[in-house]
Formats: C-alpha cells, structure tokens, sequence
C-alpha cells in the first residue's frame, strides 16, 4: 500500500485509512488481541492510535555487525504487549510514553537516518505495523542501507508476513522454553509457541546470512537473554533454535541482565548472572553447532540503553 501522493487511487487511500481506523477501534495487532478502541484508550500494549517514539538516533548497543562503526538507526516504539518485569526500556515500554511523531516526520527520519547510520533499527514496532507498513513502503525504494526489525519475539506470523520485501534483517528474541517462565515473568504462557511460528516466517523470508564489509546486510540472527536461576531453560532454546533453524539463523548469546531494572518480587531476579551460568548456556550452543555472537559479561549494565524521551 502506498500514499495517495505515489499515485495510489483515492478508492485504495480511502480502504487504507478504513483499515487503520478498524484496527484502531479493535485492535488485533499483536497476539494479545485485546480489542481496545485505541481511537480513545490505549490497548495492553500502552499504545493509542499515535505514534509514540522513546528515542530515535544512533544506538552502538547492538551487536558489531548491526552497530558497525557508524551505529545503527534505532528508533525505540513507545510500548510493548510483553510487559517483561525485567525489561531495561521500561521507561518507555511498560506505559507507552514517549514524543508523538507524525507518519511524514518518520518518514524524513528514517531518511536522515539512513544518511548517517549503518541501518534503520526498529525496536518494538509490532503493535504500531498498521501505520508503519505504510511508512516503509514509501521509504524503502529510497534507503541505501538495510532496514532491521528489532522484535521480542511475540509477534503474530501474520503481521510478520507483511513485513516480506520492507525487512531485510530480522533480530528477534527467543526469550523462554519454559511456559511456566514466561507466563512468570512476562504474562504471556504462549510465548514459545507464538514467537517460533512468527521466528519461521522470518526464516522463510530471510534464510542464511548475507555480511558486507563485516556489516549484516540480510539474514535471522536469534537473541536470548541469559536470566538468573534459568540456565537449564536457556539450554532448552539453545537445543530448539538447533532443532528447528540450526543452518539458517544466527545467534547472539547475551549476559546483560542487569538486577536494578527488577520491578517483581522474584528474589532470583536480584542477581547477576554467574560465569557457570552463562558459560554452560554458551559451552551447548558450542556443541550443538549454533553460529553467532558472545557476550561479555561486562555488558550486564544500564551505560548502553538510550535516555528515553517519557513526555
């Protein structure tokens, strides 16, 4: 779908801003589907029909071949349908709040951006996508770099399917095994089931890596969080991210959790990870043959996550 000034007859303008309106009024965009009218309360996720941004820039906290030497793109989407009680963005994700921005302003940012950083990063976009898929659609012909969707995971394979041609790198996160764990920690006990038919559809439109000049142009590259107390959980997605994608996905293997950013009453939620932890996760990725990237447990502070605009 493109804008009416693309050429676009006023009958397929009209039907797209119909559609917007409908999904507004009872909203399906994310697995949740909580039906909320976001024309005049915001849905679960924290969202209304604007679109809210908690910071949009260069970010040089990803992984190097997404941050490069210029940094990446980021723009951080205001809210979230996970809730995580763990989460580092909460500033922005666990309310919704951040700076309105216009569809047309996007688009002139995603330009400027494109201009100035490796790729255009999208994080947590997925219950904004019926006013962004748009925004794309206009942009992309005109972007020299690649446009990377920074996702949770939870995400409906549906949504990710319009998303085919606009995404050229997917970084989704395959956070728990465990139902049991993610209805624990992020209230949602279908999260392995949903974000492994949406992590599919990502494979299927993006299958092996493509690097250029040591930067990732196109491809899967599969993120898991190492938590307190859930290195045998972490070792069960290690063991079906091999089942299911082994030769066609990266990973990256992260250690950041990081206790201050604790709102539950999980005590095993107060600590670091410890080495043993983290390595025996990393030593079974090793052994099943999985690709990606480390991290250093130096990484486990809060100096890399953007100051959000909450306003």
């Amino acid at each position: 779908m493109r804008f009416i000034s693309d050429g676009v007859s006023f009958v397929d303008f009209c039907a797209y801003v119909m559609y917007t309106f409908s999904v507004m009024e009872n909203c399906t965009l994310c697995p949740r589907r909580c039906g909320a009218d976001r024309n005049n309360t915001r849905g679960y996720c924290g969202a209304d029909n604007t679109f809210r941004i908690g910071f949009i820039g260069a970010h040089f906290g990803e992984e190097p071949p997404v941050t490069g030497k210029k940094g990446s793109g980021a723009v951080f989407f205001s809210g979230c349908p996970l809730k995580c009680v763990y989460c580092q963005n909460a500033d922005i994700s666990a309310n919704g709040n951040g700076r309105e921005f216009t569809p047309s302003e996007l688009e002139r940012r995603f330009l400027e951006l494109g201009e100035k950083c490796e790729n255009i990063n999208l994080v947590t976009a997925g219950h904004y996508l019926n006013v962004l898929i748009p925004v794309l659609e206009k942009v992309k012909p005109k972007l020299h770099v690649p446009v990377v969707y920074n996702s949770s995971g939870y995400e409906t394979a549906d949504a990710v399917r319009h998303l085919d041609g606009l995404v050229d790198v997917y970084l989704p996160d395959y956070k728990y095994y465990s139902d049991k764990l993610a209805e624990a920690y992020s209230s949602c006990p279908d999260y392995r089931e949903t974000a492994t038919a949406a992590i599919d559809e990502m494979v299927r439109q993006r299958p092996f890596a493509v690097f250029e000049n040591s930067l990732i142009k196109k491809g899967v590259v599969i993120r898991h969080l190492v938590l307190p107390e859930s290195r045998l959980d972490s070792i069960a997605v290690m063991r079906d991210i091999a089942l299911r994608w082994k030769d066609k996905v990266l990973i990256s293997l992260m250690s950041q959790y990081t206790p201050s950013f604790n709102r539950s009453q999980y005590k095993q939620l107060s600590r670091r990870i410890t080495s043993f932890e983290y390595e025996s996760v990393l030593s079974e990725a090793v052994r099943l043959g999985l690709n990606g990237f480390m991290q250093e447990r130096t990484s486990a502070t809060d100096a890399l996550t953007p100051i959000f605009e909450t306003r």
